[in-house]
C-alpha cells in the first residue's frame, strides 16, 4: 500500500510539473523528409557506386572517409540546433548582424532542422559509406590479392567505428559550441535563403 501511494503522489507531481503544450505530429512533415531521405539515398548511391568502380582503392577509401566527415559535420548542425540559445541571436538580430535572422529560423524550427540533419543527411551518409566500403573491399582484395569477406569485415567495422567515434567527439563539440556552430551554418544558409527583414 505504501509503494502505491507513494507512486500515485509522484504521478501526481509529474503531472503538476510537465505543463508543456502538446504538439500534434506534423504527417506532412514525416512524408516529406521519407521522400527526401529516399531521393538523396538514391542519388548520392548510385553516384558514389559509379565514382567508386572505376577508381583505386586508395580515392576509394579517401571518398568514404569524406562521406563520413559529412555525416559527422551534419549531425554536429544538428545536435547544435536543439542545443543553441536563441537569446544571442535576437541581440544580433536587432543590430541587422547578416545570418543572425536565419539563426533564428533554425532554432525556431529545431525539430525539423535536426530531422533533416541527423536523420536524412547523417543516416544517408552512413548507409552509403558502408555500401562504398563494401565496393572498396572488393577493389583492395583484387589488388592485393586477399580474402574478399576478410577485407570486407574489416573495413566495414573500421567504417563503424570511425564513424561512432566520430560522432561522439562532434557530439561533445557541438553541445559546447552550439551558438557558434549554429551561426556559422547560418551564414553558409543565408547565402541561399533570403534573409527576412
Amino acid at each position: 500500500m505504501k509503494i502505491k501511494s507513494f507512486s500515485d503522489k509522484y504521478e501526481k507531481k509529474v503531472k503538476k510539473i510537465d505543463k508543456t503544450p502538446k504538439r500534434f505530429v506534423d504527417y506532412k512533415w514525416v512524408i516529406t523528409i521519407t521522400i527526401c531521405a529516399f531521393l538523396i539515398s538514391l542519388f548520392f548511391s548510385s553516384l558514389t557506386e559509379i565514382l567508386v568502380s572505376h577508381l583505386n582503392a586508395i580515392i576509394g577509401i579517401l571518398i568514404i572517409l569524406f562521406i563520413i566527415i559529412i555525416g559527422v559535420i551534419f549531425d554536429m548542425i544538428g545536435v547544435s540546433v536543439t542545443a543553441a540559445s536563441i537569446k544571442p541571436f535576437n541581440s544580433m538580430a536587432s543590430k541587422k548582424i547578416k545570418g543572425s535572422k536565419t539563426a533564428i529560423f533554425l532554432i525556431q524550427n529545431a525539430e525539423k532542422v535536426s530531422a533533416f540533419c541527423n536523420d536524412v543527411i547523417g543516416d544517408v551518409c552512413g548507409i552509403i559509406s558502408g555500401s562504398v566500403g563494401i565496393l572498396i573491399s572488393n577493389v583492395i582484395a583484387l589488388e592485393f590479392n586477399l580474402n574478399v569477406s576478410l577485407v570486407t569485415l574489416i573495413l566495414t567495422a573500421l567504417i563503424a567505428a570511425i564513424t561512432i567515434g566520430g560522432k561522439a567527439l562532434g557530439k561533445s563539440y557541438a553541445i559546447n559550441k552550439s551558438d557558434v556552430i549554429v551561426f556559422r551554418f547560418a551564414k553558409i544558409v543565408s547565402f541561399f535563403r533570403k534573409e527576412v527583414k
